[in-house]
């Protein structure tokens, strides 16, 4: 499968296990509406394969329970326990006007007030509060981490590949008083 800019995988969902004794499997979705795991069409692994194709399912509370075409016994839904679940860009919904896909920062230059670039967005992460923008230095070195928030990044430019970075003042940066 080869990827582009539209068809690079996003997780949206991950297995929970096997459901009940008639071989129903539990979905953990990473989907603002659980039941678009239907919709999406099969499933991926993270190699693109296929790793689950949901043919019936009902909402639960962290997602989906249901029934996939490659799976008939609990001791196969619990063998595939943890498996990651990816789709192609392109067959997510395009967004509203002035709304976007975290993955669609991915790639874009981080630039100052000033115009200079400090680099490109890596990645997106979130350790348990918001999320937080990977930065890799246009020089090299050690990736750096921006808060997402509106403070931090007051502008972005998808279509034109930037976005605004203001890097917060640390700790110790501070003109002695």
């Amino acid at each position: 499968m080869r990827m582009t800019a539209d068809s690079r995988l996003i997780l949206v969902a991950q297995i929970a296990g096997g459901f009940g004794v008639k071989g129903e499997v539990r979905v953990t979705a990473y989907t603002a509406e659980p039941m678009a795991l239907m919709a999406y069409g099969p499933l991926l692994r993270a190699d693109g394969s296929v790793g689950l194709t949901l043919t019936s399912a009902r909402p639960d509370k962290n997602g989906v329970v249901g029934r996939a075409k490659e799976i008939a016994t609990k001791e196969e839904a619990d063998a595939l326990r943890g498996l990651k679940l990816h789709i192609p860009r392109d067959r997510l919904p395009a967004p509203d006007e002035d709304e976007f896909y975290l993955t669609d920062l991915v790639g874009l230059q981080a630039r100052d007030p000033a115009g200079v670039v400090l680099g490109a967005v890596r990645s997106v992460q979130n350790f348990g509060a918001d999320d937080m923008l990977e930065i890799a230095p246009a020089a090299g070195g050690p990736t750096w981490y921006l808060p997402f928030t509106r403070e931090a990044v007051p502008d972005v430019h998808i279509a034109d590949g930037w976005l605004l970075a203001v890097r917060p003042v640390e700790v110790g940066e501070r003109e002695p008083d």
